[in-house]
């Protein structure tokens, strides 16, 4: 069975330009509302696509900066005061950005929020909302027409000044209010993290932060051109998302061409048919985005497409999979795909989006490193040539961006030499803030220096950081340091039927001793196939990495998620040990999330 992923365009739209036709600027403003004034002199803007129906909304930035500062006077006339915090639900769309941009006029302060794809159930949805409105002590709440119910529910008992769409705020002709003047220093909006969904973490990000950061992703980290335009599915209420293919391209005036994260989940290859149509060059999407792509084309028509302008196929968002991107590369080869277009970076919320960006123009470069010596010395090594220990392989990630420093920490806070493996912390003038009305977490993270302790660990070779995983999600085993990722990857990669995000890893402490378990979503209801997915399962942890695990068996979609789609452990593991995975398999569990599409 083949189909075809041309996307349709609607007949009386027709997307904006590719070139502003004004000299570029590389996010040298004080504030977003000093970007939007001059990008809205152009001819560039917003596209909204959806898989179906191709081109729906057409935004140039000229008709958002216009509808944002009306819609900015309207907020101030609801009784918003400067300072006051507006939640928004991001939802892929041009009511978002216009009370995203609305905020920044009128000096309140947006957070958004999560779409419920990431929770599945309405009531855990709901739980999650008003958690962050209280966390963020929100005057007002907005989300799209269809989750107005929910967005209502979760206010209650709040007293909000506004709790429904953006439609339902009273419109006025009156400007009773001036807008405040833009300060640099301000903030200019929270974006909550993607770790726990119990206790959300809002990240403060100044205007002044957040354009040394665009900055220096679209002069160093890119190197913006005049013919650049960007296509994105990535989630508006996430990092990568927001700042990387919202906020940044507009402070170059730069074209976005977007669909929905969920349109991408059902259509995946939509995304890249619209690379193909607009000639984009920028995108960028987790590693699961590409395994997907390239699991839909193995029964699609590619005739139609070309991805010969994509100059800068990132990735970000997720541990870097070498294996998921050289099929890429090779399915898509054929229609003009180039694998020297992969960019491998890092980054997180805390320190706005990016740290460190790879060469451009050169590819996917790695080393493989002998895993016994990772463990026991805490030192990256070359296998040698006749072992037939585990071995891993990483992704080098690139030098900081200028202003930006990365160093390698022990435990004693020491640096460490190239090649020896961390704590990560990183310094430089994007970072945040500190957590919203958290001091205790903010100190956790951030040193008297002002130096940020990342959670990850990682070592330099030849000046790019490599990373290795998270400190927090380390397994030790009989005094060796073993990684969740690199069991959960061999069991994707051994076992029949299963796909990325089918497994997570974790250990449990019974007071003497750890031990390891890996949770396993099946999709067969088969006890003996199910049986012979566990033992295939345990022979390929046992025989290579010397672990012996606990193999457990959960139906499809019941593995928790963060709210930018990646697993979470950390919740897995307290839902295993309070019982969450002990109903027969082949019953739905209700967790609160759902899996990948």
């Amino acid at each position: 069975m083949t189909c075809n992923i041309k996307i349709p365009y609607m007949t009386d739209l027709q997307p904006t330009r590719t070139n502003s036709g004004m000299p570029r600027r590389l996010a040298d403003f004080a504030t977003l509302p000093d970007a939007l004034d001059y990008a809205a002199q152009g001819d560039t803007g917003l596209n909204f696509y959806s898989a179906r129906k191709g081109l729906e909304v057409v935004l140039p930035y000229a008709q958002l900066q216009a509808r944002a500062v009306a819609t900015a006077h309207r907020l101030r006339n609801a009784g918003l005061e400067v300072g006051d915090r507006v939640a928004i639900v991001a939802e892929t769309d041009a009511d978002f950005v216009v009370t995203f941009f609305a905020c920044q006029y009128a000096g309140l302060i947006p957070a958004p929020l999560p779409l419920p794809v990431a929770f599945g159930g309405r009531a855990g949805y709901i739980a999650h909302l008003k958690r962050i409105l209280q966390v963020c002590g929100a005057r007002a709440v907005f989300g799209p027409q269809s989750l107005v119910e929910w967005v209502r529910e979760a206010a209650q008992t709040l007293n909000l000044l506004h709790a429904g769409s953006l439609a339902d705020l009273p419109a006025s002709d009156e400007a009773r209010h001036a807008l405040p003047t833009p300060n640099a220093e301000a903030l200019s909006y929270l974006q909550f993290s993607s770790g726990t969904t119990r206790f959300p973490l809002g990240v403060e990000i100044t205007h002044k932060a957040f354009m040394a950061n665009a900055h220096g992703i679209l002069k160093h980290g890119l190197k913006v051109r005049d013919d650049d335009r960007c296509t994105s599915w990535l989630p508006l209420y996430h990092d990568m998302g927001l700042v990387g293919f919202l906020l940044a391209p507009l402070t170059t005036q730069m074209t976005v061409d977007m669909m929905p994260t969920r349109d991408f989940a059902r259509r995946s290859l939509g995304w890249l048919q619209m690379i193909s149509d607009n000639k984009s060059t920028l995108a960028y999407s987790p590693s699961f985005g590409y395994e997907l792509c390239s699991r839909r084309a193995r029964t699609a028509k590619l005739e139609t497409m070309d991805l010969s302008s994509w100059r800068v196929a990132g990735i970000g968002g997720d541990m870097i999979r070498v294996p998921v991107l050289d099929r890429f590369a090779e399915c898509f080869a054929p229609v003009g795909f180039d694998k020297k277009a992969f960019v491998a970076s890092y980054g997180m919320a805390e320190a706005t989006l990016a740290i460190s960006f790879a060469p451009l123009q050169k590819g996917l470069e790695s080393e493989v490193v002998d895993l016994n010596v990772l463990d026991r010395e805490s030192r990256a090594q070359a296998p040698a040539p006749d072992a037939s220990g585990p071995q891993r392989e990483f992704m080098l990630c690139g030098a900081p961006l200028p202003g930006h420093k990365i160093e390698v920490r022990n435990a004693k806070g020491e640096v460490l030499e190239e090649g020896q493996v961390g704590h990560i912390f990183v310094n430089g003038p994007s970072l945040m803030k500190e957590y919203f009305g958290n001091a205790g977490e903010t100190a956790c993270v951030l040193t008297p220096d002002g130096w940020l302790d990342t959670g990850d660990l990682g070592y330099f070779r030849r000046g790019q950081i490599v990373i290795t995983g998270r400190a927090k999600d380390l397994i030790l085993v009989n005094g060796r340091n073993v990684w969740p990722q690199d069991l959960e990857w061999a069991a994707e990669r051994g076992a029949d039927g299963l796909r990325t995000g089918d497994v997570v890893a974790f250990s449990v402490d019974d007071g003497d001793e750890e031990h390891v378990v890996l949770l396993v979503q099946t999709r067969s209801s088969d006890p003996e196939r199910r049986q012979a997915l566990i033992n295939a399962i345990e022979g390929l942890v046992s025989a290579e990495y010397g672990v012996v695990a606990k193999v457990v068996n959960v139906p499809p979609h019941s593995l928790p998620q963060t709210s930018s789609g990646k697993l979470s452990r950390n919740k897995a593991r307290k839902m295993y040990l309070e019982g969450a995975f002990m109903k027969p398999t082949g019953q739905k569990i209700n967790t609160g999330v759902s899996g990948h599409a």
